[in-house]
């Protein structure tokens, strides 16, 4: 058994050949990119790429594998350079009815361990939706008949940012995950947290007790890859390893969770979308204290206080601990050039977050970039929370 980072949610911008995937994610975040960046910047071991069910990542993912860098192993996913280990994902949006009666939708992860079982999965999920081509379209199913789907191609599915007010269950559809999958509940092994949230807010939701909590990034660019992540124990890199580590099963599991401080998150809280500000106060935020309109984006924060049934925040035992971790491109003085430099002389990301004394980075960057790296990684430095698709800031 050995300790490994995983991140479980990165998206594909454009195929190899300038296809769009993501519309929103940057056009240098393919396949083989993901794959290099986490083996040459990164240092992660583990990663999701939830886009594999478009036809143009597929054919990327055939020509990926006949380069010789990568193969399928048995017990799921593709390895690259023998150091990471990649696991095909589709993100799939559901249509629900919300527990107003009104439509609503939700996001979700669904993991397959080989590349048959996902091109299976893709000629399927076409007959739900209007373009299989690009990510994430909106589907004619609700997450009770996806998972269904997903098994039948040997996957699990995740709620994704489970709390997020656009695209999430907890924030769009309803105020019980058990609700939406009825009897099917308990073959959802874990939720996905979001930026926005952090296992202290989760852990006010008594059903959420039995979940294991994932922190990944949703990376919508290549620096973006691991600003959230987590620390596994595994017998190995594989797709079987993966679904033990969330079922707690035979030892593996999740270490720790790494994630943004949630009030770094952009929808942390309630936002005024007409004056166009965060909204202060104590939670729940209903209605902005300024124009007191209800035209408001209803922030992580102020949903939980909503439709959480405990009073206090109590983790069960077997919670991995939740560490605030701030990324290096978050960290005031920090560009582009000081990263490049930062992992010239020290290898990975993970390395300089983790490992690394004030001494070893004052020693390349100066004091005072140094200075801020230990204050970030100590929890040190004034956060200005974010909401309404703004993230928040460090100082």
């Amino acid at each position: 058994m050995y300790e490994i980072y995983a991140d479980m949610h990165v998206h594909i911008g454009r195929s190899e050949n300038g296809k769009p995937i993501k519309i929103t994610a940057a056009k240098s975040l393919n396949f083989a990119n993901i794959a290099k960046e986490c083996y040459e910047r990164k240092g992660i071991n583990l990663v999701g790429i939830i886009d594999c069910a478009s036809p143009y990542v597929i054919e990327d993912i055939d020509n990926f594998l006949k380069s010789g860098d990568a193969y399928e192993i048995e017990d799921g996913g593709i390895v690259y350079k023998d150091k990471v280990c990649i696991i095909l994902g589709s993100e799939v949006e559901t249509s629900e009815i919300n527990d107003n009666g009104k439509k609503g939708s939700a996001h979700n992860l669904c993991y397959f361990p080989t590349l048959a079982d996902i091109k299976a999965f893709s000629n399927e999920l076409r007959l739900h939706l209007k373009n299989i081509t690009l990510s994430t379209q909106r589907t004619d199913l609700s997450g009770y008949d996806l998972i269904d789907i997903v098994e039948k191609y040997n996957g699990i599915l995740i709620p994704a940012h489970c709390f997020t007010p656009h695209k999430s269950y907890y924030g769009n559809c309803t105020d019980s995950l058990k609700k939406i999958f009825k009897e099917k509940y308990d073959r959802i092994p874990a939720i996905e947290l979001g930026l926005s949230s952090d296992t202290y807010l989760a852990d006010q939701i008594s059903e959420l007790e039995g979940k294991t909590f994932l922190t990944n990034s949703d990376a919508h660019s290549l620096p973006k890859i691991a600003r959230e992540y987590n620390k596994m124990e595994l017998g190995g890199i594989s797709f079987k390893e993966f679904v033990k580590a969330v079922k707690n099963e035979e030892g593996r599991k999740i270490v720790a969770n790494y994630g943004l401080d949630p009030k770094l998150g952009k929808y942390h809280r309630t936002f005024c979308e007409k004056c166009n500000k965060r909204i202060p106060g104590p939670a729940p935020v209903l209605k902005c204290d300024t124009c007191v309109s209800h035209n408001i984006t209803m922030g992580v924060f102020d949903r939980i206080e909503i439709i959480k049934d405990k009073k206090e925040s109590i983790s069960p035992k077997n919670r991995p601990e939740y560490i605030y971790q701030i990324p290096l491109t978050f960290i005031p003085g920090i560009g582009g050039k000081t990263i490049d430099k930062l992992l010239e002389h020290f290898g990975t990301e993970m390395t300089i977050l983790h490992k690394l004394s004030s001494d070893d980075i004052e020693a390349v960057i100066g004091s005072k970039i140094a200075k801020n790296i230990i204050d970030a990684r100590e929890g040190k430095m004034h956060i200005i929370e974010g909401g309404g698709g703004v993230y928040g800031k460090v100082e």
